[in-house]
């Protein structure tokens, strides 16, 4: 990878050759902006590999520079949306022009740490962010600085808070089931059902095509492509086959129906990540869980519902897709209704 291109006399956009026929393009924004990289793939999509800057450094700003969509050689050749990444690149080092630093933290090693340590008190303790935020934070620092070519600043993460993730749970469950049952339209069905009972993400049910699910009279298989185009296959429950079945039915007489997309818009087109959260949203407001739920708490619904339930935790890994065991067994952690449940037990006096 060819080194990051930051100096005061360039514009404030720089190229990346990653090695792997395709071309990273970043845009470094005004002091207190955004700043990010993105990745433009053959599919013109943006998915925002972020990068943080030092803002206080005196920058001309240009024109925006066109993607130019390469091909990627062995991938999967139909468009796939991009998942959702979370917001990483603050502006980081907007609070350097009201703060004193040691020595020049672009170039000089130690203080890149000592400044690096310093962000993250200020986002911990004046910006008062959450733990997963300053973390993340970090990791943008840290992606900045590896692509300078300084490598990742010495500072620790701060640990994050020891709760499960948040799911649906008792009448909630019910309420869900009854709203997503109730929908009349078969492909809105089929989909608010897939997270729950197969455990997808977002993402991947809508980039599922026809022929990535296989139905029979008493089994089905979905072949999903997780984070980085990994496939697994997951066995569907018995209400997902039905539903799956009653869609496929209906689909036939859908405007695209010769296009490879299980899920189709109403144009014809493969249904987008954004059209599916609003059908989300209406059958979660519908059943009243609007404040509650959302696609991924129907997926964290899904693992928690085994997990709890005593299936192995490398079996519920491979259904969810995740590379490392960990990643499941935050499952096992105690929930927020668990604590509150615990308070409960203790006596007093009336």
């Amino acid at each position: 990878m060819t080194e990051l291109g930051l100096t005061s006399e360039n514009p404030c956009f720089s190229e990346v050759d990653s090695g792997r026929d395709f071309r990273e393009r970043g845009e470094l924004g005004p002091p207190g902006g955004r700043s990010d990289f993105r990745e433009q793939d053959a599919f013109g999509s943006d998915r925002r590999a972020a990068a943080a800057h030092p803002c206080h450094c005196r920058w001309r700003w240009g024109p925006r520079i066109p993607a130019t969509p390469r091909p990627w050689p062995g991938r999967r050749c139909r468009p796939r949306p991009a998942a959702p990444t979370p917001r990483r690149s603050a502006p980081t080092f907007a609070w350097l022009d009201t703060v004193d630093v040691d020595g020049d933290p672009l170039t000089d090693a130690a203080a890149r740490d000592w400044t690096v340590r310093d962000y993250r008190t200020h986002l911990a303790a004046v910006l008062k962010r959450s733990n997963a935020t300053v973390n993340n934070a970090l990791a943008a620092v840290d992606d900045f600085y590896t692509r300078a070519g300084l490598g990742a600043a010495a500072a620790e993460r701060l640990d994050l808070p020891t709760v499960a993730p948040r799911a649906l749970t008792g009448k909630a469950v019910l309420r869900w089931l009854r709203a997503a049952n109730s929908v009349d339209n078969t492909r809105d069905r089929a989909l608010a059902l897939t997270p729950f009972y197969a455990g997808a993400r977002i993402a991947e049910v809508v980039a599922l095509d026809v022929d990535d699910v296989r139905l029979s009279a008493r089994k089905g298989i979905a072949r999903f492509y997780g984070k980085g185009g990994k496939p697994r296959e997951v066995e569907l429950h018995a209400e997902l086959r039905g539903a799956y079945s009653a869609w496929l039915k209906t689909r036939a007489g859908w405007p695209g129906a010769d296009t490879a997309a299980l899920f189709l818009n109403r144009r014809g087109g493969r249904l987008g990540a954004r059209g599916a959260s609003a059908i989300f949203a209406a059958i979660l407001d519908s059943a009243g869980l609007d404040d509650d739920g959302s696609a991924h708490v129907l997926r964290h619904t899904f693992a928690t519902t085994l997990v709890r339930g005593g299936i192995d935790l490398v079996v519920v890994a491979e259904m969810l897709g995740h590379a490392r065991l960990d990643q499941t067994r935050r499952y096992t952690l105690p929930t927020t209704a668990d604590r509150e449940k615990a308070l409960t037990l203790l006596p007093i006096d009336r």
